[in-house]
């Protein structure tokens, strides 16, 4: 007994340690970064090439049309009749700062022009059409 009266008492260490905490939290923020831009289209569309700055529809209401015609406005799918019907109170709704209008390549420019239509008669004048950057070919 008297041996381990003279032993020395193990300090207690008071100091948490974050290294694995850290791992896991770079881990999660890589894990992020590489899922976001997958979770933000949602829509197969290819959109045209324009040889102008590309605007990216970042805020505001986005109405997207696929290549089958179908128009999607506010995640909601839905034919050309009955966007005529709920366009203006999607945009009553919702104060969206801008309209951006998305379309497929493939999409006959009648379509584009009907939908363009509908969202003049709904009393929106500025709309921004989305397009990607063309290619430079050298």
């Amino acid at each position: 007994m008297r041996r381990r009266r003279h032993r020395a008492r193990l300090e207690l260490n008071a100091e948490i340690n974050v290294v694995s905490l850290i791992d896991v939290m770079l881990l999660l923020l890589v894990i992020f970064m590489i899922t976001a831009p997958m979770m933000q289209g949602g829509l197969d569309i290819r959109l045209p090439r324009a040889d102008a700055r590309p605007l990216e529809a970042k805020s505001g209401f986005v109405v997207t049309i696929n290549r089958a015609g179908t128009i999607v406005a506010d995640g909601t799918p839905m034919p050309l009749e009955q966007f005529r019907g709920a366009f203006k109170v999607l945009v009553g709704q919702r104060a969206a700062r801008g309209i951006y209008l998305r379309a497929d390549e493939t999409v006959p420019y009648g379509t584009v022009v009907q939908v363009l239509g509908v969202m003049r008669s709904a009393g929106v004048g500025d709309v921004g059409l989305v397009t990607e950057a063309e290619e430079i070919r050298e």
